[in-house]
């Protein structure tokens, strides 16, 4: 099993935890993360694309000229797709990217992401993690304790609005309940900031 350093709020080892090796000590899947990140952006895309076609386009009520005796090729409407101004064929239309992968591909997608973290010593797990009310600075400072001055994500047992009202404004600064944990996020960021708490959760559901 992974063992990693316990921390406190003011960045102080208060011991070591050991994580579950089926969830953040496994080989990470390249491939299977590959699939899991372009899943959750194709189910980000609004897909609010949409052209007029010839039926939607203004104008072209009328034939342009007589079907014979002009010389010119047979024309029925104005708004025709090879006239300027025509509808367009086969445009795009407003749709659902969004699709889903098995259910297990999944499962190992956000394992892999999280035992990549682990491989990679960017993990920091925090025995607690509480704040008396909403201050962007004192969560400024625990991150600075912590030694984390890049993208991290925040990942706590439930939801705690002092913690989420304290990190929004940071630049690059995430947080997501242990429920809402996600491939995506996971790779998006340089540091997991994991309580013990939530690193219980996710072992509970994952393992």
């Amino acid at each position: 099993m992974p063992k990693v350093a316990l921390y406190n709020q003011n960045g102080a080892t208060v011991g070591e935890i050991e994580l579950s090796d089926s969830v953040f000590g496994i080989e990470p899947n390249k491939h299977v993360l590959f699939e899991a990140v372009i899943m959750q952006r194709a189910s980000l895309r609004q897909g609010t694309h949409k052209t007029k076609n010839r039926a939607e386009v203004s104008g072209g009520g009328r034939k342009p000229w007589r079907q014979k005796g002009t010389g010119r090729a047979r024309q029925g409407s104005i708004r025709s797709p090879q006239w300027r101004g025509g509808g367009t064929v086969f445009g795009p239309v407003p749709r659902s990217y969004s699709y889903k992968l098995p259910k297990k591909v999944r499962r190992l997608a956000i394992k892999s992401a999280l035992s990549s973290k682990v491989l990679e010593n960017n993990i920091v797990v925090l025995d607690n993690l509480a704040l008396e009310a909403p201050k962007t600075k004192e969560m400024v400072k625990i991150l600075s304790n912590l030694s984390v001055d890049r993208k991290a994500l925040i990942v706590t047992a439930d939801i705690n609005e002092n913690i989420m009202l304290s990190a929004r404004n940071i630049p690059g600064v995430t947080v997501v309940t242990a429920n809402g944990i996600n491939v995506l996020d996971v790779l998006n960021h340089d540091k997991l900031v994991i309580t013990k708490a939530a690193v219980e959760k996710v072992e509970e559901v994952l393992a």
